[in-house]
């Protein structure tokens, strides 16, 4: 099919599922989990396809590890569904109700988007999620996944299509633009007479050729340059296991630890114990001046560092004088993602809490959080770094609307 064709049927089929009701979406989200579980196997095979032509492209091994997909992988893909289908329906929900003076009821009503198109990269876990939580809301989804992940996307399309299928619903509440080329992807973003919301998912180049070319608006979910900051109250202990999960659990996500902030008055006994902690994962550590002073080993930070998202083994470390000092340093090289402190001062909890300017704030725990399941919303569709229409991880709520819903009995103006 061509793109206006396929953005055509999407439309189409929205204002079919905006009929349905939450138990017929949820018999559709558990078909579907269990379609993804039958076709493990077609599934694992493509996805090795992919695997293996980007091992001799010569991908990272962090983004080679966001492609591969294993039976657990799957189980979890699945689980994730049936997770959706248990939770809360939003559409339908009255926010609002209030009697104006002239007797009409005014309120407000939660409402799919439509057709929701969704640009993304080396991540087939993505496909399912998305489908997930646009058809648990009643919205059309067009995927628009990247070449390194097309084989296993194209698989994961067909087990969803037929258990959607084998349930009852049209298929093309799910479509996937198997074109892989530029021109391709700049066309679907100017599919706006099809596309309400379109969202992209991947690193700071999709993400700033999307808003630069679409004309759908377009929710913005960003690169992950994530902050840990170590006040001078913090326990060490406790540090260390933050930041060690945060740098090396999984590298290549974006809610990753990749930058720390450091008091300069505790960094003569941290750092080292630091370097010690993150040498078990062979973590390169790029640290200013002072820093080096102290670790010798360490490799010495540019600029640029204070600015990258590495998705590798690797650690940018900036000293500074204060908490204030270390907030104007994150506001300055953030993403908007993710940031922490550890500390055991309130105050500067506080203040770190309301003046860095991010998405997720966290203190005393690990960046790594900034997640739909972690966050309790089941999947979830992207973590939007911007401040409208939606912050943070996205669940089932921010892929709705609202419209006003009035009731009179024959009031004219």
């Amino acid at each position: 099919m061509t793109l206006i064709e396929i953005g055509k049927k999407a439309k189409e089929v929205s204002g079919f599922l905006n009929s349905l009701g939450c138990t017929r979406k949820n018999e559709g989200l558990k078909a579907a989990a269990q379609a993804l579980l039958d076709c493990e196997e077609d599934i694992l095979n493509a996805n090795q396809d992919d695997v293996i032509r980007a091992t001799q492209n010569g991908m990272s091994q962090g983004l080679i590890d966001r492609l591969e997909l294993t039976p657990a992988r799957i189980q979890a893909m699945a689980d994730g569904l049936t997770d959706v289908a248990a939770l809360d329906d939003p559409v339908g929900e009255i926010i609002s109700m209030k009697l104006r003076p002239n007797g009409l009821q005014i309120g407000q009503k939660r409402v799919p988007l439509g057709v929701i198109g969704i640009i993304y990269e080396a991540r087939p876990n993505v496909t399912a999620d998305a489908f997930g939580l646009c058809f648990k809301t009643g919205n059309a989804v067009i995927l628009k996944g990247g070449s390194d992940a097309l084989e296993s996307n194209k698989a994961i399309v067909k087990a969803l299509q037929t258990g959607l299928s084998n349930a009852g619903f049209p298929k093309e509440a799910l479509q996937l633009i198997t074109e892989t080329d530029r021109e391709t992807t700049k066309e679907f973003m100017r599919l706006n007479d099809y596309v309400d919301v379109l969202i992209p998912r991947g690193g700071a180049g999709l993400i700033r050729a999307t808003v630069e070319n679409s004309t759908i608006p377009v929710i913005q979910t960003g690169t992950g340059n994530c902050h840990i900051y170590v006040d001078d109250s913090a326990d060490f202990s406790m540090a260390l296991d933050i930041i060690h999960n945060a740098k090396t659990q999984r590298i290549g996500v974006c809610n990753a630890c990749e930058s720390l902030a450091v008091h300069r008055s505790v960094a003569a006994t941290f750092l080292p114990l630091l370097k010690a902690r993150l040498d078990e994962n062979h973590v390169e550590i790029r640290g200013d001046q002072d820093a080096c002073g102290i670790v010798p080993e360490f490799t010495a930070a540019t600029e640029e560092d204070w600015g990258t998202e590495y998705l590798d083994y690797i650690l940018s470390v900036k000293l500074v004088d204060s908490v204030e000092e270390a907030i104007a340093h994150i506001n300055r090289y953030n993403t908007k993602h993710s940031e922490a402190i550890i500390t055991s001062s309130y105050e500067n909890a506080q203040k770190f809490l309301n003046e860095v300017d991010a998405a997720a704030v966290y203190v005393n725990a690990s960046t790594r959080f900034t997640d739909g399941f972690e966050f309790g919303f089941g999947a979830e569709i992207g973590i939007s770094t911007q401040k409208l229409h939606a912050r943070g991880p996205m669940g089932l709520k921010e892929l709705t609307t609202t419209k006003y819903i009035i009731y009179g009995n024959g009031q004219i103006r």
